[in-house]
């Protein structure tokens, strides 16, 4: 089958790789339909990760099951699925208590496995014609309609995005009528505040530099703060205290202390971008994060953070070690929570919202692409909305018109 293969750093290919087989009695086999690329797939990309040249990837994946294994008992030939990105056993101590993003039997390195990533475990990514999908009546979410129809690029954004923004806002404990700010507008950003708006929250505040990133959040009802233009913490600050009914709630003493946010997420990792200079500052969305949360406020940081960074700027941030404003963060009494998202705890939930026209992630979709465009795809996307990526905000690539155009 064909599949796209990293080739080292800045290079990934469409090659011919074997085709999965049936492994286990409870592995499934799906013929992928749509398989989504992530900014986390960049960090590989761009030889930021332990990620080997060979590894396929893909851990965004959906589609129709091609053939199931003896003891698959829920789904059968012809389903229409979408998997997690996470892998899991569903029956270990993790599994058991909804973690699944930290399975325990799954791979032997680490707590946690995933499709075609870095010390994720030995499976193939889904960026390929087909996928095989171990324990699969408990990773495969069951969908309604066909391949191809009106919900097909929100279902595949269920694998992963969609319940990582989800939980993003969870776990920076986001309420009805509660002000948000989340630093980074790439997808999961931009997903991380619609989710805290479909929550109700009274405020998002999306921070970033990209012009086209922050339109779009403005498009949903988050409110955009253009980091290259001053003080994002300021900014924030100077819209609240401009709303005159909310200053005028406050009891005597509070203006000053509820100027910020009560709930903060950092979108963006290991790969944030100082506030001047352009220079790396892994930090840097932390710092304005503890900068802006009110005292008592939640801190939720979805960004990736590697054990080790081969790119990193010195000695400790290559070995994942970062200096961290734990003072300010303490002194406020600030909640802290980090890690990747336990997406069978959202996706049922978070599809059904999507049936009942309630959520539409799909909106940040730019570019829909056959296979064989995925090198075109990872370059221009590795741009992060500069350049000749500034259009380039989520990409779908999609095996069938590969075929299509062959059939052509």
């Amino acid at each position: 089958m064909k599949a796209v293969v990293y080739k080292g750093k800045n290079k990934v290919a469409v090659e011919e790789v074997p085709d999965p087989k049936i492994e286990g009695p409870t592995d499934a086999l799906i013929k992928v339909t749509t398989a989504a690329i992530c900014g986390s797939d960049l960090h590989m990309y761009e030889d930021r990760s332990s990620a080997s040249p060979g590894c396929v990837f893909g851990h965004e994946n959906q589609g129709v099951v091609e053939e199931v294994g003896e003891g698959v008992t829920s789904i059968k030939k012809g389903d229409r699925v979408v998997l997690p990105f996470n892998i899991a056993c569903g029956f270990c101590f993790n599994c058991t208590r909804g973690w699944t993003s930290a399975c325990l039997t799954m791979n032997k390195k680490v707590a946690g496995a995933a499709y075609g990533y870095a010390d994720m475990g030995p499976y193939r990514g889904g960026q390929a014609e087909y996928l095989r999908v171990p324990y699969a009546d408990f990773n495969a979410l069951k969908l309604p309609g066909k391949p191809g129809d009106e919900f097909e690029d929100d279902f595949v954004l269920l694998a992963d995005i969609f319940p990582t923004a989800w939980h993003a806002a969870e776990l920076a404990n986001v309420k009805s009528g509660d002000p948000v700010a989340i630093f980074g507008a790439g997808p999961v950003g931009l997903l991380a505040a619609y989710s805290s708006l479909i929550k109700g929250a009274a405020e998002v505040y999306v921070v970033d530099k990209v012009p086209e990133r922050l339109k779009k959040a403005q498009e949903i009802g988050a409110i955009p703060i253009d980091f290259t233009k001053g003080d994002p913490v300021k900014q924030i600050k100077e819209h609240r205290q401009s709303e005159k009914n909310l200053q005028q709630s406050f009891r005597p003493g509070e203006a000053e202390k509820l100027s910020g946010v009560m709930c903060a997420v950092d979108a963006v990792g290991f790969q944030a971008h100082a506030a001047e200079g352009g220079k790396e500052d892994p930090m840097q969305t932390v710092k304005w994060a503890s900068q802006i949360l009110n005292p008592t406020g939640s801190l939720m940081m979805i960004g990736v953070y590697f054990p080790a960074d081969p790119g990193g700027q010195d000695e400790a941030q290559k070995k994942g070690l970062y200096e961290f404003p734990l003072g300010e963060l303490w002194s406020k009494g600030i909640s802290m929570a980090q890690g990747q998202a336990p997406v069978k705890k959202y996706n049922v939930y978070l599809r059904d919202l999507i049936l009942a026209g309630k959520a539409k992630p799909s909106f940040i979709v730019s570019q829909r692409l056959p296979l064989a465009k995925a090198p075109e795809a990872y370059e221009n996307f590795d741009k992060r909305g500069s350049g000749t990526g500034q259009d380039w905000t989520k990409v779908l690539l999609k095996p069938e018109l590969d075929r299509s155009s062959k059939a052509a």
